[in-house]
């Protein structure tokens, strides 16, 4: 496109109107660790904000800051609606609920262990499941000892609980 269709003020602001983040309608139920995680991502958006609000010439500045604030007005309403849930650290729970960590043996012999916690904390690498996520959904309410059916794209998988913990 030749520059002569473009206004000045449209590549200076490019990049600097960014949609929201989407929000959940979740209630926003968060373990211990997960409300740390927040406030520690909060401190750093809060951090870099400082750092990049002088550059106001610096386009490249311009335009991360405008990504840094977005994401900071995401995190800071993650922290007003956070509904702190602790967890018993002496006493296994009778059922799976919000905070355990679960053993569990698929049907082909193979242990696998999920924390259910928060959707902001949750995170498939480190094993833990948002409590809205389908496997989530398949194990909170069972015993130690019940076999769930978990609904995925793959294929369902049968899943006996061996462990409930804290």
């Amino acid at each position: 496109m030749s520059r002569g269709f473009v206004k000045e003020d449209d590549l200076e602001l490019a990049g600097t109107d960014l949609p929201e983040r989407p929000m959940s309608e979740l209630p926003n139920y968060v373990t211990p660790n997960g409300l740390t995680q927040l406030k520690a991502i909060e401190a750093t958006l809060l951090d870099e904000r400082e750092l990049l609000a002088p550059k106001k010439e610096d386009p490249t500045a311009v335009q991360r800051l405008a990504m840094v604030d977005r994401d900071l007005r995401y995190v800071q309403v993650r922290l007003e609606q956070a509904i702190l849930v602790e967890t018993p650290k002496d006493q296994a729970p009778p059922t799976v609920v919000f905070g355990a960590t679960v053993m569990v043996e698929d049907d082909e012999g193979k242990k696998h262990h999920f924390k259910i916690v928060g959707e902001d904390e949750a995170d498939i690498a480190l094993s833990t499941v948002s409590f809205a996520s389908p496997l989530a959904n398949a194990l909170i309410g069972h015993k130690i000892g019940d076999s769930v059916r978990w609904k995925r794209p793959a294929g369902d998988l049968n899943l006996e609980i061996m462990s409930i913990t804290y």
